[in-house]
């Protein structure tokens, strides 16, 4: 099992998306094990964004993902981080294929509704920036 994180980002959460990303997620078989809303300030954004501070978007990302609430989740399962990305479509929404998250619900490369970890480093830096040990569930039924 592999968990991720995906955050449903502040263009989502203002469309009343929350429901129909999560849902598309769990229709693939990947499992909630932690959820909830936060809301970022510009320094934790950019603290979060901190691997893309040396590019000319950093600053206008940063805004963004704390310009309103955000969803964070961890979703478990078989590959889960390939089939989040691939799930959510490519980053540029324009791109994106037909069906996916970003191609249905984002309007450019920075307001692609929503974001989820690249890599199982990325994850595991991302997942304790925001949950907790005692926030994360197994999705193994006991």
């Amino acid at each position: 099992m592999e968990r991720t994180l995906v955050l449903i980002k502040p263009d989502a959460v203002e469309q009343s998306g929350i429901g129909r990303v999560i849902s598309r997620f769990e229709e693939k078989g990947l499992r909630v094990t932690a959820l909830k809303m936060v809301s970022l300030s510009r320094e934790e954004g950019a603290r979060f964004y901190s691997v893309h501070k040396d590019k000319p978007f950093y600053g206008s990302l940063t805004d963004f993902i704390s310009s309103g609430p955000i969803v964070a989740m961890i979703l478990e399962g078989e590959d889960a981080i390939s089939l989040v990305r691939e799930i959510m479509g490519v980053t540029d929404p324009a791109k994106a294929a037909e069906g996916t998250i970003r191609s249905e619900m984002g309007t450019n490369v920075e307001r692609n509704a929503v974001h989820g970890s690249d890599s199982p480093s990325s994850a595991a830096f991302e997942i304790p920036f925001f949950f907790n040990g005692m926030e994360i569930f197994s999705s193994r039924r006991r």
